[in-house]
């Protein structure tokens, strides 16, 4: 059985794709991104407990 570990990584507007690549490069997926009140986005991500 597959565990998972998870991060919530808030998203700046004018850099959204060089973060979710960085956290991509680590092995982090995108789960989801939802706004937050003050409408920036913030990012759910998640991968394999143990791939650090």
């Amino acid at each position: 059985m597959t565990t998972w570990e998870y991060a919530t990584v808030p998203l700046l507007i004018h850099a959204t794709k060089q973060i979710l690549d960085t956290w991509g490069k680590d092995g982090w997926e995108l789960v989801t991104v939802l706004p937050l009140p003050d409408g920036n986005p913030l990012a759910f991500l998640k991968r394999p407990t143990g791939t650090a």
